[in-house]
């Protein structure tokens, strides 16, 4: 029986392997970094499974292709269905509007509607709910993933993938580039605190015109708040600017969020094309599967599923980069 190996265990090698295994086939994994960790930018992701608020400024597919990712990672970790708030100080209410016109899947909220959602945000008069999105822990899903695929017997090898492997599916985000030249590295900043005062029961997304906030719930008066997207490659260190605006604007969603405790900074580089929008190639005997963006736990499952339908059945879905496959 054909044995696929799968370079990667981030959101996008786990997430191949789970589709693949569901299909009945054989796998293993390699990574030379090990199980799911700090080391990869899937660790430090929102975690938002948000295909409508997405939409606002991303293209069709991740609208249309993200919806199925919430039943997908439902059927593998704890998926909370709360919805998706977003909400403007009275000052940018234009900017509410803006994101409404370019957005779907939502009913307008005033002041009564969320103090019913959200009890403790304040000062917001008008606001939009997303009420069909969700959200998860990524690094419970990650743990959860890969649990599973132990138990139902893929082989992890903490090391470098063999040269020349047959049934190859390379999902190494950036260590890609050496192949996939067309593939850049994109910013992103978050902070994860711990504010027991304030409880929060869904992703909440704070509209400003500099620095739009999300900010997501992780149980026990824990939050992640992010992210930035910088067009820099740059991911020593958190810049000044950026952890300010992030603790700025969670201070405008309640003031209790002043005396929160930043528990960890993260910095990491999001694989992407320059569309944003993941790609399949097969190059050689390998199969590369990359480019998530911004999008990692919300297109994995759609990535995942092209892939399989690719390596198993010769079928091309439509993330398949026909220019270059």
């Amino acid at each position: 029986m054909t044995v696929w190996s799968v370079i990667g265990s981030g959101v996008a090698g786990l997430a191949v392997a789970s589709e693949l295994v569901s299909r009945g086939a054989r796998v293993q994994v390699f990574d030379p970094n090990g199980p799911p960790g700090p080391h990869g930018c899937s660790w430090w992701a929102g975690g938002m499974l948000a295909p409508w608020c997405e939409y606002e400024n991303a293209e069709e597919p991740v609208l249309r292709l993200g919806q199925s990712a919430l039943d997908w990672w439902a059927a593998r970790t704890r998926v909370e269905r709360r919805g998706t708030l977003v909400v403007a100080n009275p000052r940018d209410l234009p900017d509410l509007r803006r994101f409404a016109r370019r957005t779907e899947g939502y009913s307008e909220v005033e002041q009564s509607n969320i103090a019913e959602l959200e009890p403790e945000l304040h000062g917001f008069t008008k606001g939009l709910h997303f009420k069909n999105e969700a959200h998860l822990d990524p690094r419970q899903a990650l743990r959860d993933l890969h649990k599973q695929l132990v138990d139902q017997g893929v082989e992890f090898y903490r090391k470098l993938a063999p040269l020349r492997l047959e049934n190859a599916i390379d999902c190494r985000g950036l260590h890609a580039r050496e192949v996939l030249h067309d593939l850049r590295g994109v910013k992103g900043e978050m902070l994860v605190i711990r504010c027991p005062d304030v409880t929060l029961t869904r992703p909440v997304r704070l509209l400003h015109p500099r620095m739009p906030l999300y900010i997501v719930p992780r149980g026990g008066g824990i939050y992640m708040l992010g992210a930035t997207m910088i067009e820099s490659e740059d991911s020593s260190r958190i810049t000044a600017r950026s952890m300010l605006e992030l603790l700025s604007a969670a201070y405008a969603l309640n003031p209790a969020f002043g005396e929160a405790e930043v528990l960890e900074i993260g910095v990491d580089l999001r694989p992407a094309f320059p569309d944003n929008l993941p790609r399949i190639r097969r190059l050689g005997r390998t199969i590369y599967a990359n480019g998530l963006y911004r999008h990692g736990y919300l297109l994995a499952p759609a990535l995942a599923q092209g892939v399989a339908d690719l390596a198993l059945d010769n079928n091309h879905s439509e993330m398949i980069d026909e220019d270059r496959a």
